[in-house]
C-alpha cells in the first residue's frame, strides 16, 4: 500500500468494498477488486456473479478478459501491459493501474508519488537497495523478473526467449553502469586516456569577429578594451620600389694605348732578363 497516494487510498475505502485492501500487487491481481470498484460506477454493465474471487491462473485470466471487454466497450484506455503486468504480479504494475482507475472513474488529477528508480515492472530498486555482494545474478534476475505464469500464459518459446535475453541485456548493463560508477570496488585500473591531461583546444580567431554584448548598457568610455590579437599575414608584400637615398661617385679610369702597351712589353722583357720587375710609374 506504500505505492498508492493518500487521496487513492481514502477513495478506496470510502466505497466499502468487500475484503480491505493490504497488499496491492496481490489483492488487485485477479481482477476481482477492480471489477468491483466499477460495478459502483456501472451497476448495470459489471454484475459480480460473473466474476470469481480466485488466485488460479485461469481465473485470473477469465476475470480480466471480462474487463478488457468492458474497457473497450467503453472507451477508456487502459493499456495491455499494465494489465499483464498485474496480472504476473510485477513491481508497480497494480498501483499504476489502480491510479489510472481513480483518474478516468473520479476527473480528478493526483500529485504522482516521486519514486526514485525507472518504473520498468522489474525488482531493480530492491536490488539497488542491496550491498554489491548480494545483488542478484543474470540467472537469478531471470528467474525473480520473470514468471512461471507468464509461459503459460504465452507458451510461444520465441517470445520467451526474447524476455529472458532482454532481462540479462538490463542486467549487463546495469553491472556495468555499477564497475564505471565504483572502480575501486571491482579494481579497475584507469587506462592510458583517462590518465593523460586534456587541454581544449586553441580557436584562432579575428578582431572583427569580437562583437560588443547589446547586454552591457556601460557607455562606450566606460567598456573594457579587448586586446586584438595578432594577426599573420597569408600572402607576402612585395618589396617597395620607393627610390633609394643612396649617392654614387664616378670614378675616372685613365686608359693605355698601344705606344704605352709596347714600351710596358719591353720593359716587362728587360726586367725578366736582368731578375727584377719595373716599377710602373703611375700605378
Amino acid at each position: 500500500m506504500s505505492g498508492l497516494p493518500r487521496e487513492v487510498l481514502k477513495w478506496l475505502q470510502s466505497l466499502d468494498l468487500s475484503f480491505p485492501v493490504r497488499n496491492s500487487i496481490r489483492d488487485f491481481s485477479n481482477g476481482f477488486l477492480v471489477a468491483e470498484i466499477f460495478s459502483w460506477y456501472f451497476p448495470q454493465e459489471i454484475q459480480m456473479h460473473s466474476y470469481d474471487n480466485g488466485r488460479s491462473l485461469p481465473t485470473k485470466l477469465g476475470n480480466w478478459s471480462q474487463l478488457e471487454r468492458f474497457f473497450k466497450k467503453r472507451n477508456l484506455d487502459i493499456p495491455h501491459e499494465l494489465v499483464d503486468g498485474t496480472i504476473h504480479c510485477k513491481p508497480d504494475a497494480a498501483e499504476l493501474l489502480v491510479q489510472l482507475i481513480y483518474t478516468k472513474l473520479t476527473n480528478r488529477t493526483i500529485k504522482r508519488v516521486q519514486l526514485d528508480h525507472e518504473i520498468d515492472f522489474t525488482d531493480r530498486a530492491y536490488q539497488n537497495k542491496l550491498p554489491m555482494h548480494a545483488r542478484s545474478t543474470a540467472s537469478q534476475a531471470v528467474k525473480n523478473n520473470l514468471k512461471i505464469t507468464e509461459f503459460i500464459t504465452e507458451p510461444n518459446l520465441i517470445t520467451c526467449q526474447q524476455k529472458a535475453q532482454n532481462i540479462v541485456d538490463n542486467h549487463i548493463e546495469h553491472r556495468r553502469e555499477e564497475r564505471f560508477e565504483n572502480p575501486e570496488r571491482f579494481d579497475i585500473e584507469p587506462t592510458l586516456g583517462q590518465l593523460s591531461p586534456r587541454k581544449p583546444p586553441q580557436h584562432s580567431y579575428d578582431a572583427d569577429d569580437i562583437s560588443p554584448d547589446p547586454r552591457d548598457t556601460k557607455p562606450n568610455s566606460q567598456q573594457i578594451k579587448r586586446p586584438t590579437p595578432p594577426t599573420k599575414s597569408r600572402t607576402s608584400q612585395p618589396p617597395s620600389r620607393e627610390p633609394s637615398m643612396v649617392q654614387f661617385k664616378e670614378i675616372q679610369v685613365k686608359q693605355l694605348d698601344q705606344n704605352s702597351q709596347h714600351s710596358m712589353r719591353l720593359s716587362a722583357a728587360s726586367s725578366r732578363s736582368r731578375g727584377s720587375r719595373p716599377a710602373i710609374e703611375g700605378y
